[in-house]
């Protein structure tokens, strides 16, 4: 029983780089080589699934610092093409819309962080 136990930790670790990798659960058993069942019941554990949730999010906080290193270029592109005459007219009219609808949401956006500040500063103006 005690080789089994000292493996545990380690399948655990794969079976969780398993589903991050492989588009479904079966798919993330087999190539662990455990039962879809035992992979299922290791969902149900706390601490496998705050192991899982943990590396989920380390992925997306990646892919977001990557997406933010691209915004520049991003906007640059949108900028090229809505003002390139020769651009056809649907593509200038597409990247015109792309960049008020982002202008509109980046108001949007300061205007409700500066509306949670506010309401911070009153909730915690009352606690003191």
């Amino acid at each position: 029983m005690t080789g089994h136990g000292s493996k545990l930790p380690r399948k655990r670790d794969q079976a969780v780089v398993a589903l991050l990798t492989h588009s479904s659960i079966p798919e993330a058993a087999r190539a662990v080589k455990i039962g879809e069942k035992t992979l299922w019941r290791w969902l149900q554990d706390d601490e496998f699934k705050e192991a899982y949730r943990t590396a989920r999010s380390e992925i997306v906080r990646h892919a977001m610092v990557q997406v933010q290193a691209g915004m520049s270029k991003a906007v640059q592109t949108l900028m090229e093409v809505m003002v390139n005459d020769e651009a056809p007219a649907s593509s200038r009219v597409s990247a015109a819309k792309t960049m008020l609808d982002l202008g509109v949401k980046s108001v949007e956006l300061e205007d409700i962080e500066r509306r949670l500040k506010k309401l911070e500063t009153e909730i915690s103006g009352r606690w003191q």
